[in-house]
């Protein structure tokens, strides 16, 4: 029997959709590597007004984590994306909820000072490298740091040894900007200190079970009735398939058309649009 079309809505399973979560880098906009300059993708405006207009909660989950949520989303208002502050989310929102309810009080930060932000809002006691008492830490927090130097690293080996835990914003080797694919700084650093520590991690950002749940309680529904839209088979789309949400996919990413379709397993989507506006027909 052949396979229902990826570009053909999957009427059963959009009827249980209660609240949209989507990626931003590749499904909403392209920035550039420095994250200084951003162009937003076609339809993007016009599907984030509707839901607004229409009622429908949505979110929105970088896991890009040089910015705080709040100072991201007013950026996106700026490109005239209607992203109120309390709908724009990081991996460091997700880490602040995590930490907090596994009792963290103390945290090193590997990451730029907009990283540890949603953690202080927390509660939590934030230090960097090289500040009193760095090793002096529950945990460890890897997020956007293309300034990190060995010393930082070094700071976070001895750290873990001491007894800190390890919590990863992003584990993905690559995101989508304009001028094609850019390098995940916290895949690169998290590399180096695994390889020194062996230690394992807890990561927060996409894919993990942690995103997907904090995005189902910010929206008020059941992580089932989440409808995930993202352009990477590898993020986005295994977090939905694993967690039982619907996945869907756009080709203005990392991710093309003919690559969707050769998609297996849980970096399959459910459903391959081929322009984002084409969520408004099956509202």
């Amino acid at each position: 029997m052949s396979r229902r079309p990826l570009t053909a809505p999957p009427v059963r399973a959009l009827a249980r959709v209660r609240g949209y979560m989507f990626d931003l880098d590749g499904t909403l906009l392209l920035s550039d590597r420095s994250l200084g300059g951003y162009e937003v993708l076609p339809g993007a405006v016009q599907v984030l007004e509707t839901l607004t207009r229409r009622g429908l909660p949505f979110v929105v989950l970088t896991n890009g984590s040089a910015y705080p949520p709040a100072q991201q989303a007013a950026k996106l208002r700026g490109l005239g994306l209607p992203v109120p502050d309390d709908r724009m989310l990081t991996p460091s929102s997700v880490t602040a909820d995590v930490m907090a309810r596994r009792g963290v009080r103390r945290a090193l930060i590997l990451g730029s000072r907009g990283v540890g932000h949603a953690l202080q809002e927390a509660g939590i006691d934030v230090v960097h490298p090289g500040e009193p008492r760095d090793r002096e830490v529950q945990a460890v927090y890897v997020g956007w740091h293309p300034e990190c130097n060995m010393k930082d690293i070094e700071a976070a080996c001895e750290a873990i040894w001491a007894g800190a835990a390890l919590y990863v914003a992003s584990d993905v080797p690559f995101f989508a900007t304009k001028q094609g694919r850019s390098m995940g700084y916290s895949y690169a650093i998290v590399g180096a200190i695994r390889r020194m520590t062996k230690a394992p991690m807890v990561i927060t950002g996409k894919p993990s079970m942690h995103a997907l749940g904090y995005v189902a309680r910010k929206l008020g529904v059941p992580r089932t009735a989440v409808g995930v839209i993202g352009d990477d088979p590898a993020v986005e789309i295994q977090m939905a398939r694993r967690g039982g949400a619907v996945a869907m996919a756009v080709t203005t990413g990392v991710t093309d058309a003919a690559m969707w379709a050769a998609a297996q397993g849980t970096s399959r989507p459910d459903w391959v649009l081929e322009r984002l506006t084409d969520l408004l027909t099956q509202l």
